[in-house]
């Protein structure tokens, strides 16, 4: 968790410096749309290497996957906290109940 809390912090700091000088800052300027799909293709990319890959692919393409989601939650200002409390509120229920509340 300290490595996720760390990066937390670094695309905290990286947000706004130089475009030419961050990718976290280039990806920000170029908006919540363009964060959103580099996720999606980062999303794409670690299914691809799941069905295919290997296993140091999906190793990889997991990482990417992680760091896009953490740089769109930042631009959400949504602090990792809040979804690890989610993650949290659902420890203990099945996912198929979970699933279903949401539909109620």
């Amino acid at each position: 968790m300290d490595t996720l809390k760390r990066l937390e912090q670094v695309i905290a700091e990286r947000r706004n410096a130089s475009p030419d000088e961050s990718y976290v800052a280039r990806l920000n300027a170029e908006g919540i749309e363009k964060i959103a799909q580099k996720l999606g293709e980062e999303a794409i990319e670690a299914v691809i290497a799941s069905l295919s890959g290997s296993r140091e692919e999906v190793v990889t393409e997991s990482a990417d996957l992680l760091f896009h989601l953490m740089v769109l939650l930042q631009a959400r200002r949504i602090k990792l906290d809040e979804v690890l409390a989610e993650l949290d509120r659902r420890d203990g229920v099945s996912g198929l109940e979970e699933k279903a509340s949401r539909s109620e």
